[in-house]
């Protein structure tokens, strides 16, 4: 099991660092205990956090609404919980 990622009543939480402004979006793999998804969005007006939840409501196949940013709105390193989605799933997909 990863550090990133553990089992929550209706879902998954995940903790996440965020790189803005890569080249293009993208899961490049574990780091200091957090998944890191690399953004082509910049962290301008939100458009960061929005795309990062569109990425991994396409990548886990749920709703965007299911995808809820819980804890680092203006920092990098984010925790967010997804319903409707297995444990299991997501470290296949992630």
């Amino acid at each position: 099991m990863s550090a990133w990622c553990k089992a929550v009543p209706g879902g998954v939480e995940l903790l996440v660092l965020v790189q803005p402004r890569a080249s293009r979006t993208r899961v490049v793999g574990e780091h200091d205990g957090r998944l890191k998804i690399a953004l082509a969005a910049p962290p301008v007006d939100g458009e960061a956090n929005a795309a990062l939840i569109e990425f991994l409501s396409d990548a886990l196949g749920v709703r965007k609404a299911e995808v809820k940013l819980v804890d680092g709105e203006t920092s990098r390193r984010k925790r967010l919980l997804v319903g409707g989605v297995a444990l299991e799933r997501v470290l296949v997909i992630c």
